[in-house]
């Protein structure tokens, strides 16, 4: 029988398996880490990315915020003319208001009896005069009670004063304005 010696040739198939193995091998890393590089890129790429659509959301959100401020000023200014124009419009509509009150307390007035100063705060008129007699000031109190635009005198001081007449006082009373009902409810 032949002797035929295979181990040369296992040797040379093991040289040329190895060799194919470590090229194999090679080629692996090569496309593994290929491969991990772009993904690499590709996820900084999104990174990149992704910050600039949050830069330009910050940037818009910048602007937005100063023109939100800029709304509240403006409606803060709003606010305040349409509280001016309320309080002008209250001064127009109270004109006459004025007038008429002014008018009651003239019509009221008895005879001997005479103011010396009159003064007003929101809707109380405080008068000080001089009457010849007390009861000139009762007169005065009842006919100001009876009036459409003045209610609830109260008489805060009497003293005599002789330096007008041996009966002559002098009185400090206040009274409330009133507009009458026909008057609310057309608005003045």
């Amino acid at each position: 029988m032949a002797h035929i010696n295979l181990l040369p040739w296992r040797d040379e198939r093991r040289q040329e398996q190895k060799k194919e193995f470590l090229t194999i091998l090679a080629l692996v890393v090569f496309l593994g880490a290929g491969l991990v590089l772009l993904a690499d890129r590709v996820v900084n790429s999104q990174i990149d990315n992704q910050n600039a659509r949050n830069e330009y959301l910050k940037t818009n959100i910048r602007e937005l915020d100063k023109m939100v401020a800029e709304i509240r000023d403006l409606q803060k200014k709003r606010n305040q003319l349409i509280e001016r124009m309320r309080v002008i419009q209250e001064l127009q509509g109270n004109r006459p208001i004025i007038v008429r009150v002014l008018d009651q307390l003239v019509r009221t007035i008895p005879d001997g009896v005479f103011y010396t100063s009159l003064s007003s705060d929101e809707k109380t008129i405080t008068i000080n005069g001089v009457a010849e007699s007390n009861n000139r000031v009762s007169s005065l109190m009842r006919r100001l009670d009876a009036s459409d635009w003045l209610q609830n005198p109260n008489l805060d001081r009497v003293s005599a004063a002789p330096t007008y007449g041996d009966q002559a006082t002098t009185f400090n009373l206040t009274v409330q304005v009133q507009l009458p009902q026909a008057e609310e409810g057309t608005g003045g």
